[in-house]
């Protein structure tokens, strides 16, 4: 059972460490820390991913600024309270994690695969240039009946053909997570730079209904 909930959201990313790790938690003794790796894009460039490592993968205290990770895991999320609202927060959990002096011959460096549900209406909109998007957010679950809530972006034929998604819908994507800045108002006359992260859907399959046992 738990072998395939692991299947269910599968992440391989390749890039640059960034910087050095910042305690996030622990679990029963276990630390766990986030780093930053730079990856790269074919548009030249770069999308910053934060990654979730448990100090019994890597030794976090090392600096391994400069190096290339090599990262397996899942696409996580859970809720953080800010203020008066929750604020979905994303990084990479590690499963498996490699440091490299250089960079290794990835094929695909920044892959990711989600099986899941539907859990909000999708929103289809264009650009002003004419561009069709379709915002998916898609329940992932867990062991111990926990979930990873993920948003995902679709373009063009794939948007026309997500905006018929119903909730509760089972559907499968695959494509890459990417990171995206966007200005957060404060106030009236303050805004604060923050960072999105979601995952690029090149393609995605519709299953059905979620079937009950």
């Amino acid at each position: 059972m738990t072998d395939k909930v692991f299947d269910n959201n599968q992440v391989t990313i390749a890039g640059e460490v960034m910087g050095g790790f910042t305690f996030s938690h622990d679990v029963f003794g276990e630390g766990f820390y986030l780093m930053e790796i730079s990856v790269g894009r074919l548009s030249e460039s770069n999308d910053i991913i934060p990654i979730m490592v448990s100090e019994r993968l890597v030794d976090v205290k090392k600096d391994y600024t400069g190096m290339y990770a090599v990262v397996n895991g899942q696409f996580r999320s859970y809720n953080r309270h800010e203020e008066s609202r929750n604020r979905l927060v994303l990084s990479v959990f590690a499963r498996e994690i490699e440091m490299l002096e250089a960079p290794a011959n990835e094929t695909r460096p920044n892959y990711i695969f989600l099986d899941g549900f539907v859990c909000k209406p999708p929103i289809y909109r264009k650009t002003p240039l004419g561009r069709e998007i379709a915002d998916v957010l898609l329940a992932v679950n867990r062991p111990y009946g926990k979930s990873d809530y993920i948003p995902c972006i679709c373009w063009g034929r794939n948007a026309r053909f997500a905006e018929g998604f119903q909730v509760g819908e089972h559907i499968q994507i695959w494509g890459r997570i990417q990171s995206r800045e966007y200005q957060k108002k404060i106030s009236e006359t303050e805004f604060e730079k923050r960072v999105a992260y979601e995952v690029s859907v090149s393609k995605l399959e519709c299953l059905g209904e979620e079937e009950t046992e």
